[in-house]
């Protein structure tokens, strides 16, 4: 009997281990509050496990799957506005290249409806969501959900002035509802604080630059030598230009605190992604490029500078402010075009990010006028005001123009118009910067140019490097990937061609034409892969040719998938297995094309429901054959559709992903 039992034990265990794989990581609840004799709020509550996170309802096109609800209508009730949810984590994603919002731990979303039968006992719904960890993303998710009526709780009617529709109680403030519970780290506060260091850093970078303007540069002797005069002592001259310092800082800091102030810390990343905000700043942009070209110069009031110098006159603290006040307007014409955009690309990371930034600028400007009131001496080593700072202005004017055309990018990416493609853009940087780079060779003159005798050594240099650069871009038309500006263009498969103007495809280095491709198959780029979407027709061609089958369960919206395919795939060894040694079928198990005909069956996993996608097969398929449901998940068998090992995840060490392959192909060859 022991050893029946042991073995009734070890088999147990087995099992265990298999369904382990199976992940459930959100639990959803639902409630109802009865606000009136017919106005009633449902609530849907996800209970989400530590190091998981579920996606907002609001992700921008082609980003991962947001959640979504559906109620079954009927004539017993009529839904009151959207579904509200809560205020969660935003972050700049970098694979997606988009900010994305999303939960953790938990998150209540709640729809309000106007009752119309007041016999009516439960509404029902349904929520399809996805949520990813560190290391893998599940495939989207279906959940019934049932809200009793007959079991609302009563509460006060909602105030006017304050609602708050996820909260548990009405009367409190959206924040007050967020759980208490400190987040789990998914790497966001890492996140945030690598992009508030960028922001500073660049930020600081540009202040510098703004010194180097017609507008501010010759004003720091100007200044300094006031102070240095008006000051009985040498102490007492450097103590006011360091409080002129301080007072150009905190001018400029409250800037940016305006600014977060009135649009809202977390929603100046909204705005960023939102399409006609994207024009917007486009159009900022391309007007603060043009200024600095010479066209025009964009000058605040002149009564207000006016104003201000009067107020300076007084003396003391007051007038110290008004005389830092004085420079910030006076250098409008300069400065306002590179805060404006260090604003604009600020609002992309939300949060106090244009508090940092101002931060930065800031500092930047205020550290010589303390400095060299400090060292008055350093006044004679500064160079001579002439027409290089201009040349500063016209560079800084051709920056303005190429990020101008990020902005435009991203609307263009969001609304899929296919109008700014990937050699279009680059066409334009190549243009942008070629031109640059005859002006700093002095082949084109501006308006405000001074005559040029001859050509500086630094002016050459720089000359130089826009040129590399220019050269460097010009091979992306060709599909090269540029990777030192792969952040700004967009990704290499929003082009006329993924593979580079006039590029033909090969697999395994035999140039192949599409006709020429097996029926069902595919290249998939930009790796050049022979990939089938069709598992039975990816199948036979693999007993066909006599190739190992590798089942690749992916997913439109997986990070991590991307993750694989952009650092280990690309690996010359793991490419050449992938092209030569295997038949690849990639499953996308987010994949939303209805099924037809009699591929519409029943589902095995949720009794009394149908597939309805195709997505939703092959999300099935991998659940119930290798009782695993995360995605990357890769499986190599034999035409018997035999594992040859066991599958694996998530793998991003390149030698150990080829460790797997090898031995897989090894038992193949056996």
């Amino acid at each position: 009997m022991k050893i029946k039992h042991l073995f009734f034990l070890g088999l147990f265990f087995i099992q265990l281990t298999a369904v382990a794989q199976i992940l459930n990581p959100v639990a959803w609840t639902t409630s109802v509050k009865k606000i009136s004799d017919t106005e009633y709020m449902l609530n849907a509550t996800a209970a989400i496990e530590g190091g998981w996170h579920l996606y907002s309802q609001n992700v921008p096109e082609n980003g991962p799957i947001p959640t979504a609800f559906t109620f079954v209508s009927n004539d017993g009730f009529e839904l009151l506005g959207e579904v509200q949810e809560e205020e969660g984590h935003t972050i700049n994603d970098p694979v997606f290249e988009m900010v994305i919002k999303f939960f953790e731990n938990k998150a209540t979303f709640s729809q309000k409806i106007k009752l119309l039968n007041k016999d009516l006992e439960g509404i029902s719904g349904e929520v399809e969501f996805m949520v990813c960890d560190d290391k893998s993303c599940l495939p989207p998710s279906y959940v019934d959900l049932n809200f009793k009526l007959k079991e609302a709780t009563q509460v006060a009617a909602p105030s006017e002035t304050n609602i708050s529709p996820v909260s548990e109680e009405y009367e409190k403030s959206p924040q007050e509802a967020i759980t208490d519970e400190k987040p789990t780290s998914v790497n966001v506060g890492g996140a945030k604080s690598k992009g508030f260091i960028a922001i500073f850093f660049i930020a600081f970078l540009s202040g510098f630059a703004a010194l180097l303007t017609p507008c501010v540069f010759p004003m720091i002797p100007m200044t300094v030598s006031f102070f240095t005069k008006q000051s009985k002592t040498k102490a007492k001259g450097i103590k006011n230009a360091i409080i002129y310092g301080v007072c150009i800082i905190v001018i400029y800091v409250l800037l940016g605190t305006a600014v977060t102030a009135i649009f809202g810390a977390d929603s100046l990343n909204a705005l960023a992604t939102n399409v006609w905000f994207n024009i917007i700043f486009f159009l900022l942009l391309i007007v603060f490029a043009l200024s600095f070209l010479g066209a025009f110069e964009i000058m605040l009031p002149n009564k207000w500078a006016n104003k201000v110098d009067r107020q300076a006159d007084r003396g003391g603290l007051v007038g110290i402010f008004f005389m830092a006040l004085a420079l910030a307007i006076v250098s409008f014409s300069c400065t306002g075009p590179i805060v404006g955009t260090l604003l604009v690309e600020a609002a992309s990371k939300g949060g106090i990010a244009p508090i940092i930034g101002m931060l930065g600028f800031s500092l930047a400007i205020a550290l010589p006028f303390a400095l060299f009131a400090a060292f008055p001496g350093w006044l004679n080593s500064l160079p001579k005001s002439g027409g290089w700072l201009n040349t500063v202005k016209v560079v800084l004017g051709f920056l303005e123009l190429a990020l101008a055309f990020k902005f435009l990018s991203q609307a263009d990416l969001v609304l899929q118009l296919h109008f700014l493609e990937r050699e279009v853009f680059i066409a334009i940087w190549i243009a942008i910067f070629g031109t640059l780079a005859f002006y700093l060779f002095g082949k084109i003159q501006l308006p405000h140019d001074s005559p040029l005798t001859h050509i500086s050594v630094g002016r050459l240099s720089m000359g130089l490097i826009v040129l590399t650069f220019t050269v460097y871009m010009i091979p992306g038309l060709w599909g090269a990937p540029l990777n030192v500006i792969s952040a700004f263009p967009p990704p290499l498969d929003y082009a006329e061609s993924p593979y580079g103007v006039g590029n033909t495809k090969s697999v395994g280095g035999v140039s192949t034409a599409h006709q020429d491709l097996p029926e069902g198959a595919h290249l998939l780029a930009p790796h050049d892969i022979l990939a089938f979407n069709d598992y039975d027709m990816g199948l036979a061609y693999a007993k066909k040719v006599g190739k190992p089958v590798m089942l690749d369960f992916t997913g439109w919206a997986c990070v991590n998938c991307r993750k694989m395919e952009q650092n280990v795939w690309p690996d010359n060894r793991v490419l050449s297995i992938l092209k030569n040694e295997v038949v690849l079928i990639s499953l996308y198990v987010d994949d939303k094309r209805p099924l037809e005909g009699e591929e519409v069956v029943a589902s095995q996993l949720r009794p009394g429901k149908k597939l309805k996608y195709i997505g939703q097969k092959w999300s099935e398929f991998q659940t119930i054959r290798y009782k695993a449901n995360t995605q990357p998940f890769y499986v190599l068998m034999d035409h018997e559709e035999e594992n040859l090992l066991d599958p694996v995840g998530y793998t991003p060490n390149v030698e150990n992903y080829l460790a797997w392959l090898k031995d897989g192909l090894s038992k193949f060859d056996k």
